[in-house]
C-alpha cells in the first residue's frame, strides 16, 4: 500500500506545481525559487516532445512510447506487489511510474509536458525539467544500481 501512496504522491505534487505554474503569467519567469540562494530558477516550458523537444513532430509516438513503458512499469509493480521482499525494487518502480504518470497525463491531456525548474550548475543550466523527470531518473537510477550492485 505504501507504494501506490508513493506514486499518488509524486503525481498529485507534480501536477498541482504544474497546475499553479501554468497559472502564472510569462512574464513572471524565470525567477528565483525562494530560499534557493539561486541555484534553482523557475520557468513555465511547454515540451510537446521529449527531452529537448526531440521528437515533438511525431506526437503520437511521444503518447506511445510513455504509455508503453508506464503501462510496463505498472504490470512488473503489480506482479511483485504479492511477493515479499524486494523493497528497493518496489520503491524504484513506484517513483518511475508516479513520475512517469505524471507526464503521461500532460501529454495526453494537454498536449505538452510542463517543465519548471532547472538547477543552475554546470550543464544542468541549459535543462529545464519538472518534479516528475527527477522522480523517473532517480527511480531508474535505484533500480539499475540495485541490479548492478546489490543484487544477490
Amino acid at each position: 500500500m505504501i507504494f501506490l501512496f508513493l506514486i499518488a504522491a509524486v503525481v498529485l505534487l507534480d501536477l498541482g506545481l504544474k497546475d499553479t505554474i501554468d497559472e502564472m503569467d510569462q512574464e513572471q519567469f524565470p525567477k528565483e525559487l525562494e530560499g534557493s540562494r539561486g541555484w534553482i530558477l523557475l520557468y513555465r516550458n511547454h515540451n510537446e516532445g521529449f527531452p529537448f523537444g526531440a521528437l515533438k513532430e511525431k506526437q503520437e509516438l511521444v503518447k506511445m512510447i510513455p504509455l508503453a513503458v508506464v503501462s510496463a512499469a505498472t504490470g512488473i509493480l503489480c506482479w511483485m506487489l504479492p511477493r515479499k521482499g524486494q523493497i528497493v525494487e518496489k520503491i524504484g518502480l513506484s517513483m518511475v511510474i508516479g513520475g512517469g504518470l505524471s507526464n503521461l497525463y500532460d501529454r495526453l491531456f494537454r498536449g505538452y509536458v510542463v517543465d519548471y525548474f532547472s538547477i543552475q550548475w554546470k550543464k544542468l543550466k541549459d535543462v529545464v525539467f519538472n518534479l516528475g523527470d527527477i522522480f523517473v531518473f532517480a527511480g531508474s537510477l535505484i533500480l539499475l544500481l540495485w541490479e548492478l550492485f546489490c543484487k544477490k
